[in-house]
């Protein structure tokens, strides 16, 4: 659990680098009627942050998605600008230009946030240079309603920070967790017993979408549920199609980008395990044989858990392959099943062959 004696580090760092001027405002976490209830917030004033900010157990949200919006409002002022700016000149060459207005964030970030931030990075999501990250320890977060460590924080996969300006405290390793090991249970179970086992899951979800809005992975500035024009709009799923065609589509779309942060579990009223769905799309299925067995054990690992094999292109060629694969083995026809699994099984060996393809990894038939 994590010592509330940090807080006043926090604070005395955030309130430093505001009168520097080196930051605007500080994102962080903002104290509530009672020690569970904190909020993610920013903060302006050093009166603020005394009063307010508070760095404890309960401080589990992920503040990395904030940034999305914060870091575009900045960029938004500073296009406006230079955008005045040319349309002056064009009117008269000897106008004055106003200067780029300069803002920058100040936001602390736990081990496991920074990884959610390095893909947000990696996207174009987040713009690096209007960011201050500040790296903070983490002795793992409760959970509220347990009052225990939360099942996230006791699979942790490291205590090491990807991506920071700065760092409080000492940093970390990479763990050997265990956080494979119900993803194994789920795979050793036959497809019935998955299935049952999901829709058992699943049948209590009301969709209120918190998975969704918290989720650093879900940025779409559109989403495709709240397009009232289809079926997919905002509503309490009709039948059991509905409830899995919700998660169904979500966890296509966030495959192989997941940083297995668990704020989708943590914030399900219904405390339905949805990090399962998506742990298993893991980046060690999109990384490619050779780059693995020409790495260290600690080297693949490092870059594993950083997600720096995957790539936008490699996460669609891999989805796109897998349904393909979905569809032939739910087909009814055997003939055409086995067709177009040989299809699939020599298009993953095609050109530079199998070993050598991230997104067929996992997709080629089993050896007899």
């Amino acid at each position: 659990m994590q010592d509330d004696k940090i807080t006043g580090q926090l604070i005395d760092r955030a309130k430093a680098l505001l009168a520097e001027g080196k930051v605007q405002r500080v994102v962080g976490w903002r104290k509530g009627l009672f020690d569970y209830d904190v909020t993610p917030s920013t903060f302006a004033t050093a009166e603020d942050l005394d009063k307010n900010f508070v760095y404890n157990q309960w401080c589990g949200a992920n503040l990395s998605k904030y940034l999305v919006r914060l870091t575009r409002e900045i960029e938004i002022k500073k296009s406006t600008t230079r955008t005045a700016n040319a349309m002056a000149k064009q009117k008269d060459p000897n106008a004055p230009e106003a200067p780029i207005p300069q803002g920058k964030v100040l936001v602390f970030l736990k081990p496991c946030d920074t990884y959610s931030f390095t893909e947000l990075l990696k996207e174009h999501r987040v713009t690096r240079e209007d960011v201050y990250i500040v790296g903070i320890p983490c002795g793992g977060m409760a959970d509220p309603e347990k009052k225990t460590i939360a099942e996230r924080c006791n699979n942790c996969k490291s205590k090491k920070h990807v991506t920071y300006d700065e760092l409080i405290g000492d940093e970390g390793d990479i763990l050997d967790s265990h956080r494979f090991d119900m993803v194994a249970k789920l795979e050793a179970m036959t497809p019935e017993q998955r299935f049952n086992f999901w829709r058992g899951e699943l049948s209590r979800c009301i969709r209120c979408n918190a998975c969704r809005d918290v989720c650093p992975a879900c940025t779409c500035e559109k989403c495709v549920f709240d397009n009232n024009n289809l079926y997919t709009s905002q509503k309490v799923a009709a039948s059991d199609f509905e409830e899995n065609l919700y998660h169904i589509i979500r966890a296509w779309h966030v495959a192989g980008r997941c940083t297995d942060c668990g704020e989708c579990s943590r914030v399900c009223p219904q405390n339905i395990p949805l990090h399962l769905i998506n742990r298993r799309c893991s980046p060690i299925q999109l990384m490619t044989q050779r780059q693995a067995l020409s790495m260290s054990a600690a080297q693949l690992t490092t870059e594993v858990n950083s997600n720096a094999f995957t790539s936008r292109r490699e996460n669609q060629r891999f989805v796109r392959m897998y349904r393909l694969k979905a569809a032939a083995l739910h087909s009814s026809d055997e003939y055409f099943r086995e067709r177009r699994l040989q299809t699939l099984d020599k298009r993953c060996q095609a050109q530079q062959g199998a070993e050598d393809r991230p997104f067929c990894k996992g997709l080629l038939l089993p050896e007899d």
